[in-house]
């Protein structure tokens, strides 16, 4: 049966975070579980497309995540503890959701777009496929740059009751979800719960 709490620190369970009003919808020991799976298979992709690559007598490019900021800090952070490969780093910040917003409204890029990913393999990093509209905006940023090849990776794809607004195509995705607002492990609800440790269901008004 699913949790439903109200949590402050808990250093016997390990929660933490002001009070999160809501129901766990993924715990977290799930959560360690799958991103060790997607760790695996995305290293196991990328060893393949290398090996694909030098076998037509081509190198195969430098390896770049592109972490989507805030929301998906926590989850490269496990992530790229389980790709022993050698990789770099660019995170960019885009924001679809100010203060408040439970839907989007829309893309905001605000720093950080890779500009130098020519020839690279480049590996997007989201918390969630919600709308598609930030992950639809930023692979078509990275593609005009003529990288060696683009894949996305999120922790959540949320399937829309009513549809998203642009249709992307993932490569990893760590659960399927339905069309309800979450918090925890990295999403948050107006720069609020980022911390939890699991993925939550936001129910009834937040504290103040």
């Amino acid at each position: 049966m699913a949790r439903s709490y109200r949590c402050r620190v808990n250093h016997s369970t390990g929660q933490v975070g002001a009070e999160a009003p809501g129901r766990v919808l993924i715990g977290r020991d799930r959560i360690a579980a799958r991103i060790a799976e997607l760790g695996a298979a995305i290293t196991a992709d990328l060893e393949a497309e290398a090996a694909a690559l030098r076998s037509r007598g081509e190198a195969p490019g430098p390896l770049v995540l592109v972490p989507v900021l805030t929301g998906a800090l926590v989850f490269v952070a496990d992530l790229i503890r389980h790709m022993p490969v050698t990789m770099s780093i660019k995170p960019v910040t885009l924001s679809s959701y100010p203060g408040t917003a439970k839907a989007s409204v829309g893309v905001t890029v605000q720093s950080g777009v890779p500009t130098d990913v020519k020839g690279a393999r480049v590996l997007i990093i989201d918390d969630i496929l919600d709308s598609g509209q930030t992950l639809g905006l930023l692979r078509r940023m990275v593609q005009a740059q003529h990288p060696q090849s683009v894949r996305i990776a999120v922790l959540l794809n949320k399937h829309k009751n009513a549809g998203r607004v642009e249709e992307v195509a993932v490569e990893y995705a760590g659960f399927d979800i339905a069309d309800e607002f979450v918090i925890g492990y990295g999403l948050d609800y107006d720069g609020r719960y980022r911390n939890l440790p699991d993925v939550m269901v936001l129910q009834g008004p937040p504290s103040a």
